[in-house]
């Protein structure tokens, strides 16, 4: 008996001694946390902030503000939250930045060098002189004088970006180009031998304690480089602290400072006629081009995503500000940054203010996206459980759909021309899930979209707009995206409607089918 309790007493031991060392390793790759005041945030300000918020057009998923080293606020829209990922869009772009930083650093490639030494065996039967004088820091600029997108349909995308031709002086004419970001990943893995995801984990991700990383590959095996990756909220307040401190992190060197320097500096305008007065008086997307950064206003500088994934560097206040979201006016939402937060930063710490500090936390607690009313049709209900729709061939590629209703939940089934999807929706409550049915994305179209990842974290709520129509809410909650499935009933006939959360206008299909 007493071995029996001496054996069991170990286990406990042990059991909160491994408690004890997860806890350490956790606090050991977080960022400090400090009340707002210590650090010269005024409570009052983000408070203002998070209040716009609620009548503003962005939906914001989290946001993180970092002051001296330390977060100060934070929070996420349930039900997002903090241990999830987030589809980051071209905030992207400012890693694939950072892999080509670490590889000129190790003189594995020079800003310097052109484009089509490294692939020499997808170049054209002629070479332009343009193509042939088109360098990496013209890629890294936006600035590579072509003046359309090269193809993602296809299975060679080095390729195709290669025979796109360059029809302007590179490094003069500043256009967006999310390949020519995809070819300086490409441009990385040729020359390490490692996709950028794996040559970026050691040496920034470990040094900074960001784990679960992923990022999507194209047909060859490569990082997509302009887009892809996903992190975690606070994973972004690390990737901008490190910039913040000119590439040191915890008293080691981890990035060259001369790189990070060169990087965040301007190098070409977006609009170069602009008056610089007129510059000062527009939003941050005329501020001016880095290398796979922006410039922004009061002399700072962001990773940028679309829909309003930011990662704002303010030097000047030594301070971070992180958003996560999906908006239909993401430079409205950086303004909003300017409006509220920034002049509520000082320059030295304020006095005690324990009752907005109170009311900071408890609003950042309860921040919450809610899932649609709670609704009941029990006659329409009880005709459609259980019975199938069928479709004739159709653009989504369904053959058939049943819903099934009970306690609470609605439980929707797809069967496709190559895969079985089953989804579950809450009365008036998100019910969370996973599912391997891709969601909506900007990149929908590129081949290898979203292939390769784990399965999506998802919650579903439904509602019955009327007595014959349905409404299925699927909010991919580690994307910034939802599908709205809505069914219209009328007898035996039911039309679906598809809406996808993309701007502009939301993309929307229907297809009809009929009720056996």
């Amino acid at each position: 008996m007493k071995n029996s309790l001496t054996g069991s007493l170990l286990t406990v031991l042990l059991m909160c001694f491994i408690c004890i060392s997860c806890a350490d390793k956790q606090a050991d790759t977080s960022l400090p946390r400090s009340i707002p005041e210590a650090e010269g945030v005024s409570s009052k300000a983000i408070i203002t902030f998070l209040d716009s918020t609620a009548t503003c057009s962005t939906e914001f998923h989290s946001f993180m503000i970092i002051r001296h080293g330390k977060i100060v606020a934070e929070g996420w829209w349930d039900p997002f939250s903090p241990e999830l990922k987030h589809t980051l869009y071209s905030t992207s772009k400012s890693f694939t930045s950072t892999a080509v930083g670490f590889a000129v650093s190790e003189k594995k490639l020079s800003v310097d060098d052109k484009l089509i030494s490294f692939f020499p065996e997808y170049l054209p039967d002629t070479v332009s002189p343009y193509l042939n004088e088109l360098k990496i820091r013209d890629m890294l600029s936006m600035s590579t004088g072509q003046r359309r997108e090269s193809s993602t349909a296809g299975d060679e995308w080095v390729k195709a970006f290669l025979n796109t031709p360059v029809e302007i002086e590179p490094g003069t004419r500043y256009r967006y180009s999310s390949l020519a970001s995809f070819m300086l990943s490409a441009t990385v893995q040729k020359v390490t031998g490692e996709k950028v995801i794996d040559y970026l984990t050691p040496r920034l991700f470990k040094p900074l304690g960001i784990d679960g990383a992923d990022w999507e590959t194209n047909p060859e095996g490569i990082n997509t480089g302009g887009w892809g990756l996903r992190l975690k909220t606070e994973d972004l307040a690390k990737f901008g602290l490190l910039y913040l401190n000119k590439g040191s992190w915890k008293g080691q060197q981890i990035l060259s400072k001369e790189w990070i320097e060169e990087a965040v500096s301007l190098k070409i305008y977006q609009n170069p006629n602009m008056t610089q007065v007129r510059r000062d008086s527009s939003n941050d997307a005329v501020q001016g081009y880095c290398w796979q950064f922006w410039r922004a206003k009061n002399n700072s500088y962001m990773a940028n995503g679309a829909f309003g994934q930011f990662i704002l560097i303010i030097p000047e206040k030594d301070a971070i500000v992180v958003f996560t979201a999906e908006s239909s006016d993401m430079w409205g939402e950086l303004g909003m940054v300017w409006k509220y937060i920034y002049p509520g930063i000082m320059d030295k710490a304020l006095p005690e203010d324990s009752e907005s500090v109170a009311e900071l936390r408890k609003k950042s607690a309860t921040l919450a996206i809610p899932p649609p009313p709670e609704s009941q049709n029990v006659e329409m209900s009880s005709k459609i459980s259980g019975k199938t729709i069928t479709f004739a061939e159709n653009q989504r590629l369904i053959k058939s759909m049943s819903l099934q209703f009970g306690e609470g939940l609605c439980l929707l089934n797809i069967k496709t021309d190559t895969a079985t999807y089953d989804l579950s929706f809450g009365s008036g409550i998100w019910q969370p899930g996973e599912t391997t049915m891709h969601g909506p994305s900007i990149f929908a179209r590129a081949k290898n979209n979203l292939n390769g990842l784990p399965p999506f974290k998802i919650v579903g709520a439904y509602s019955w707009n009327d007595d014959q129509s349905l409404e299925l809410t699927l909010r991919y909650i580690d994307s910034l995206h939802t599908l709205r499935i809505i069914f219209h009933f009328d007898n035996e006939k039911v039309v679906v409607d598809f809406r996808e959360s993309i701007s502009p206008g939301n993309r929307f299909t229907s297809i009809e089918g009929n009720l056996q």
